[in-house]
């Protein structure tokens, strides 16, 4: 009989390509995943593990069994949310993945909410950028994951995920209280074509967003300075170091030396939330999106 925990570390090391990712998916050591898999190869009878410079590849077997383990984990999540959904009730552990805006702006009342209407469920949240938290769903790190994209450039979604729209979030652009601009009602992005830019950490979605919406406009961007978060991003404008695109959700206060200005052609970013489809009979999956929609209504 094959033992559940050990196909989940095969499936991990699948997806991982790496024992040390597979024990950061699993948060379990190196060390258990080796000795997982020891066992796994015992059960079997065959090697699943061959080394590959430092690290290891799976066998020709190791590849076959991970396949039907993907499988197998699929359809024990889909039993676990069928049992779960004749129970009717929205009880045990729900894992969400969150960027930054949306943990300041949306969870606290959503989960605020969760709480006060299922005290059996318990909400645990990781704040991650949107790209890492579908992976996680995907792979079943986590549950269910608040992800974003633009009105002009959006991010794909894998197959294997359902998600719900929850809100449309204006940015605006900051500038400094002393640019000859900041007294406009508005302003267009190609009105900024010689400032530099204060922008999000390179590879990161916002981050290609910008460099992509600014070149189509014919505006090659001078990225000056690169800040993960918005309010050190607002506090570089001030100090007149650059300008930046700033979303509306999460916001809080302004520091004294920056303006914001609507953009002419309304800059706003699509704010949803994910799940994998198997799991969207969960009374718990279901509760937690119709907080989510309370709380964005409350935006």
């Amino acid at each position: 009989m094959l033992n559940l925990e050990r196909l989940r570390t095969l499936d991990a090391l699948a997806r991982h390509g790496s024992v040390s990712g597979a024990a950061g998916g699993l948060h379990v050591t190196t060390s258990a995943v080796s000795q997982q898999m020891a066992k796994l190869e015992r059960e079997v009878g065959q090697p699943l593990l061959a080394k590959n410079g430092r690290g290891v590849r799976l066998t020709d077997a190791g590849r076959l069994l991970a396949d039907h383990a993907a499988r197998i984990i699929s359809q024990v999540e889909l039993a676990q949310a069928d049992v779960e959904a004749q129970r009717g009730c929205a009880v045990g552990e729900l894992r969400i993945g969150a960027f930054p805006t949306a943990m300041r702006g949306l969870l606290p009342r959503a989960l605020g909410t969760l709480r006060a209407a299922h005290p059996e469920l318990r909400a645990m949240v990781r704040e991650r950028e949107p790209e890492e938290s579908m992976a996680a769903v995907v792979r079943g790190d986590l549950d269910m994951a608040l992800a974003i994209d633009w009105h002009n450039k959006r991010m794909p979604v894998p197959a294997e995920l359902s998600r719900v729209h929850l809100l449309d979030d204006a940015a605006d652009v900051a500038v400094p209280a002393g640019h000859p601009l900041a007294g406009r009602a508005q302003i267009s992005l190609g009105d900024l074509a010689d400032d530099d830019w204060i922008s999000w950490n390179e590879g990161q979605f916002c981050h290609e967003w910008l460099v992509f919406t600014l070149r189509g406009i014919g505006v090659e961007p001078r990225i000056a300075h690169i800040a993960e978060e918005h309010h050190t991003q607002l506090a570089f404008v001030e100090a007149g170091l650059g300008v930046c695109v700033t979303p509306r959700l999460g916001r809080g206060p302004v520091p004294p030396g920056v303006r914001l200005l609507p953009a002419v052609d309304t800059v706003r970013r699509h704010v949803y939330v994910v799940w994998r489809t198997d799991a969207g009979r969960r009374p718990s999956v279901r509760a937690a999106v119709a907080a989510l929609q309370e709380a964005a209504a409350a935006v």
